[in-house]
């Protein structure tokens, strides 16, 4: 008996006993549906983790002024204004690992634009910035050297402010205020959306750093040069363990503090913690599509048990097929093929109704989903292992009736 005559035979056995096929295919259809959504909405935050590294810049080091001790109690990252821009400059010229260093000032204030206002955070930077996070100009340009030497009252804006004082208005040209005090608006931001925290990256305002200094935050002459933050990028290929090392290293030199003292800055490797929490996310969606699985196991044992009750409902007909000269393996491939076909069968349903609830799981829930062909390869390769697996039992048990007892069964 060929393959074809077997598959014709499997099909016909399976529309005699619609309902209890329908009830078979099912634990399949749940698994294969359960393990496609669990495999898309885990790759979807797995995606949007890496999208948020890109948009927070890759390689990325963050240098905080503080942490110190005051009358014997321990201060935090930033209690204290101990970095400078010639910090940022030296750790750009001196560290060969380092790519770029950008000092950066942070404000907050009412913006006022035409007729709206709108609360957001401001930075101060230099064009460093835009190279160590990752930024790009959307529309119009950025800032020049001449901007930073001469403090110009000039701003770009981030997508979220766009969208709240302006609208659908083109907002190059126009002046706004920050803190009563005017800019003109030279570019606009691309849009980066959420961090990893839920903030909105695209609610802010940049400005050159001498402008956020001088004109915005009013800092006096003692404190002319201290920041609050330096961004930096390491160069692609280089070790950023080493490379935070070296920045250590030149820091304490730079503020002379003695071996047996504490830092009184604090580096922050963003690559570490994204890379922890995106190696996270794929360990939660492998444990998810692992827990999925569990009920393509259940399907399979219900195949195994509904093709037992077969095998015995049509052991006269067995028998019958080998008095008129059907041999053993042929008994075997046909009960084999009915397995295979359940299998795939609620695999392919599985398949259409996992897709559906993924792309429903990201409509209305508005999770992210990432659904590539290798899950839906991978869910039907698994059905059709379960029929072969839990269906060869039956098969051969089948195969090894003999004739005369089988053409003997009530």
């Amino acid at each position: 008996m060929n393959i074809l005559a077997s598959i014709r035979i499997a099909l016909r056995a399976l529309r005699i006993n619609k309902l209890r096929s329908a009830l078979t295919m099912l634990g399949i259809i749940i698994g294969v549906a359960a393990v496609i959504t669990m495999i898309a909405v885990g790759s979807g935050a797995q995606q949007r983790i890496e999208d948020q590294i890109k948009g927070l810049g890759t390689n990325l080091i963050i240098l905080l002024p503080g942490s110190t001790t005051s009358g014997g109690a321990r201060m935090g990252a930033g209690s204290r204004n101990t970095l400078t821009e010639e910090d940022a400059y030296a750790i750009q010229r001196d560290v060969p690992a380092v790519q770029a260093s950008a000092p950066t000032l942070r404000g907050t204030g009412q913006v006022v634009g035409g007729t709206a206002n709108w609360s957001t955070v401001f930075y101060g930077v230099t064009p460093e910035y835009f190279e160590a996070r990752n930024w790009v100009v959307a529309q119009g340009k950025g800032f020049e050297p001449a901007d930073i030497a001469g403090a110009a009252k000039v701003a770009l804006l981030g997508d979220t402010v766009v969208r709240n004082l302006f609208g659908e208005t083109d907002p190059i040209g126009q002046v706004v205020r920050i803190r009563k005090v005017p800019f003109i608006v030279i570019g606009t931001l691309e849009k980066k959306g959420q961090s990893l925290m839920g903030q909105d990256q695209d609610d802010v305002i940049l400005m050159p750093i001498s402008t956020a200094r001088k004109r915005v935050l009013g800092q006096g002459a003692g404190r002319l040069r201290t920041v609050g933050s330096v961004s930096i990028k390491v160069r692609d290929g280089e070790d950023m363990a080493e490379a935070e090392a070296q920045i250590r290293s030149l820091l304490r030199q730079r503020h002379r503090i003695q071996q047996d003292r504490e830092d009184d800055f604090t580096l922050r490797n963003l690559s570490e913690v994204l890379a922890t929490r995106e190696e996270s996310s794929r360990i939660m969606g492998l444990l998810l599509a692992a827990v999925a699985s569990v009920s393509l196991l259940v399907g399979g044992i219900g195949i195994m048990n509904i093709m037992l009750v077969s095998v015995t409902e049509r052991t006269r007909e067995i028998g019958l097929r080998m008095a008129v000269g059907a041999r053993g393996r042929d008994i075997l491939t046909q009960f084999l093929v009915e397995a295979i076909t359940l299998a795939l069968i609620g695999g392919l349903l599985g398949i259409a109704l996992g897709v559906g609830g993924s792309v429903a799981i990201s409509q209305f829930v508005g999770w992210p989903i990432a659904l590539g062909i290798e899950p839906v390869v991978l869910a039907v390769g698994f059905a059709a292992g379960i029929g072969i697996f839990f269906g060869f039992y039956p098969a051969r048990k089948a195969s090894r009736l003999l004739p005369i007892e089988a053409l003997r069964y009530e």
